[in-house]
């Protein structure tokens, strides 16, 4: 299981980080580290399960939600850059921000007894 989580950590650092190299050395070191601390736990203990289950919530993160941008040369007075969004960025449809937070349980709305 841990190395699955690994390699699913490594595959989304090469997803996210894709053509800046200098970042992918960084995430990728730090995913070593990070595993490499976690190394004598046993398998089946409950720390080494959450570890796991952090390090797939990690990957899942990097593949879906991270977005580089690279700052476009000639744009005139205004700064613009280009998004490199590949095929496994999710991509919503910004309901949630129409939301109030009454409507979408938070708990602040709780904290003030609106709800």
């Amino acid at each position: 299981m841990a190395l699955t989580a690994y390699r699913h950590v490594l595959r989304a650092t090469r997803i996210a980080f894709n053509g800046d190299a200098r970042l992918l050395v960084s995430a990728r070191h730090q995913a070593r580290s990070s595993f490499a601390v976690n190394r004598a736990l046993l398998a089946s203990s409950p720390e080494a399960v959450a570890q796991i289950a952090h390090a797939e919530d990690v990957a899942t993160i990097l593949r879906q939600n991270v977005v580089q941008g690279q700052k476009v040369e000639g744009g005139g007075q205004e700064e613009k850059y280009q998004l490199r969004i590949h095929e496994e960025t999710e991509r919503g449809d910004n309901e949630s921000v129409r939301m109030s937070k009454e409507e979408m349980g938070s708990l602040a709305g709780l904290k003030r007894g609106t709800t």
